[in-house]
């Protein structure tokens, strides 16, 4: 047993499994003492659906992301949310237990490629390749931030799917149908991208043996049925979907680049094409938004993007001609490997590129984690047939890359320590950034420096447009800041640019209220409610403005709407329905209001509010 311990790496499965997870742990390990950071504050502490237990079958329904964007931000993955909703249930606010769970995450999923790799190249090419997987500082906000725990959730159940398939006859039995049908439905509800594991399981088949044409007829019919199981499986995930966001596509475009709803997208995609590059082969360069003008958006072409093509076509012809390649030794060092690890890269990341539809962002680094493992594969081949000849060399080339990732990824991981070092560090590599002028605002407000704050959201809007998101975000802060004018001039221009969405309306009824401008807070409350009718604070708005008008009838119709649209657990409902319902002269149902007021409150002291006005209210008119 002691002996096995100490195999060699490149000769024993176990040992190299060791070793993998071993250093992947290792360069996430001060990833431990980081907090809650970016979008964590919104998906899991800014998330009371998932607080609980008995709530969390209702966060499962949900869109992703909780806040009032989230159907219109397109994100539905109940899987990552029913993960999150269990570990706050056994840890609850406590960040390290959630850094150490995504960092045992990343160590099972480097172990899953060596394993994958092992069963396409000799273990000394699949161990290089998994090194590199597992150091690599492209992988740093999927790991080091909480909720890059749908990528290594989604990563490992297309891994696993992959391993299964790779293990199948050529006819596949039902048992293996159900198990591959499994793990795809797992890893589609952990992250959308995941759709493609379809295609990439005929590309693994493609790389093991020639599908031309004449053998494609076999091939579909030993192959067909499984086929149909996994669109049947991503039929039945995208109709619920659909239910959730009501669509399946169709999110925001990216912050700032609105634009590309309306210009061909091909001149920013093909710009950012060489960003992929530099972050798989050399990622000193680590941004926590790619947002305009951090990548531009272009709007013709130009050497940038002519030069993005050029890359693409070059690597489609690298894969090509390395899939033609004879085989130099069997199948064990084919070229073919490497051409598919370009092409498994070009298929993975085509549903986040924003080519087919519009996928919210222009770059995200966490949206390379599965189709890093390209490079996996690339790398694999090329120690695995380089060692052949230059071993020492091949060795030492791996060790200085796993040097200088392994580094970088450690100093990174610092920068995800919580919210404040993102956008600091943010804000000082990338000023031009716009998300940076715009949290630097945020910053502002928070201080009280509102004339700053003003300053860099004017600057903010300056470099993204007029984005929904970020307007109405402004907008909310002006109103705190009792800004109205200014306020509802943002808030009008966004709700003409998107008259679909409730957020603006509401906000505008909130504005209109709290300028004693009543009949105006109505008709954008009624818009918003029109607009998404069980909208409960778009509800409460039009009764606090029908209450101001003296229309004390229409009022308390409004208040039930708001009872009635999920606010019926808050005792306050229930007092200012009482208040309308006495204003409109019902007494009677004021004091039932009131009682089921009282059954609802949970502090003393407000029990003893309720408790005096009951006592008022119920002695004769005459004695108040």
């Amino acid at each position: 047993m002691r002996a096995r311990l100490w195999e060699s790496p490149i000769r024993s499965t176990r040992a190299a499994a060791v070793l993998v997870a071993a250093l992947a742990s290792g360069v996430y390990a001060n990833s431990l003492a980081n907090e809650f950071a970016y979008d964590d504050l919104h998906i899991v502490t800014g998330n009371p659906l998932i607080q609980s237990l008995h709530d969390l079958p209702g966060a499962l329904s949900a869109p992703y992301w909780p806040n009032k964007y989230g159907q219109q931000l397109g994100l539905w993955r109940p899987l990552a949310t029913a993960v999150y909703g269990l570990e706050w249930s056994l840890w609850g606010d406590h960040p390290t237990a959630y850094h150490l769970v995504n960092l045992l995450c990343h160590a099972a999923v480097s172990v899953l490629v060596l394993l994958l790799l092992s069963c396409l190249m000799p273990l000394a090419g699949a161990l290089a390749g998994a090194l590199v997987f597992s150091v690599h500082p492209v992988h740093v906000e999927a790991v080091a931030n909480v909720v890059g725990l749908a990528e290594m959730l989604a990563g490992g159940f297309f891994l696993a799917a992959c391993l299964v398939h790779l293990g199948a006859d050529d006819r596949v039995g039902p048992r293996r149908i159900f198990v591959l049908s499994l793990l795809y439905g797992a890893a589609f509800l952990a992250k959308e991208s995941s759709v493609v594991l379809p295609a990439v399981l005929v590309l693994i088949d493609a790389a093991r043996r020639d599908l031309g044409w004449r053998v494609l007829p076999a091939y579909l019919r030993a192959r067909g049925v499984l086929f149909l199981a996994l669109v049947g499986t991503a039929a039945i995930i995208l109709t619920l979907r659909y239910r959730v966001l009501g669509s399946l596509a169709d999110p925001f475009a990216p912050l700032g680049a609105e634009i590309l709803e309306e210009i061909p997208r091909i001149w920013t995609v093909a710009g950012i094409w060489p960003e992929y590059v530099r972050l798989l082969f050399f990622p000193r360069d680590l941004v926590a938004d790619y947002a305009p003008a951090v990548i531009p958006v272009f709007f013709g072409w130009n050497p940038q993007n002519i030069s993005g093509v050029i890359v693409a076509l070059l690597f489609l012809t690298v894969a090509l001609l390395a899939w033609r390649a004879p085989e130099v030794d069997g199948r064990s060092l084919t070229p073919r490997l490497a051409g598919l690890g370009i092409v498994w890269f070009v298929v993975t990341i085509a549903s986040v590129s924003n080519v087919f539809f519009l996928s919210g962002v222009l770059l995200a680094e966490r949206s390379l984690y599965v189709p890093s493992v390209g490079l996996a594969i690339a790398v694999g081949w090329l120690i695995g047939s380089f060692r052949r000849r230059r071993p020492r060399v091949a060795w030492g080339l791996l060790a200085v890359a796993l040097i200088l990732m392994g580094t970088r990824t450690w100093t990174r991981n610092s920068t995800w320590r919580n919210n404040e070092t993102v956008f600091q560090t943010l804000i000082r590599e990338h000023p031009e950034s716009g998300r940076a002028r715009w949290v630097l605002g945020d910053i502002h407000f928070g201080r009280n420096r509102v004339p700053q704050a003003l300053y860099e959201y004017r600057a903010a809007i300056g470099i993204l447009g007029t984005h929904y998101t970020l307007v109405t975000e402004i907008g909310k802060r002006l109103i705190g800041a009792e800004r109205y004018s200014q306020a509802t001039f943002l808030l009008r221009r966004s709700w003409e640019q998107r008259p679909q969405f409730s957020v603006a309306p509401s906000l505008l009824a909130i504005a209109y209220s709290r300028q004693n401008r009543y009949l105006e807070a109505e008709h954008a409350a009624r818009a918003a409610l029109k607009i998404e009718p069980s909208l409960s604070v778009a509800h409460h708005l039009l009764a606090g403005s029908l209450k101001g008008q003296g229309r004390y009838r229409e009022a308390v119709d409004a208040r039930l709407g708001a009872i009635r649209s999920g606010e019926a657990g808050h005792w306050q409902q229930w007092l200012w329905l009482a208040d309308l319902q006495a204003l409109a002269g019902d007494s009677a149902g004021a004091m039932a209001s009131l009682d089921s007021a009282r059954s609802r409150v949970g502090s003393p002291s407000d029990l003893a509010s309720v408790d005096s006005l009951l006592e008022a209210w119920s002695r004769p008119e005459e004695d108040r």
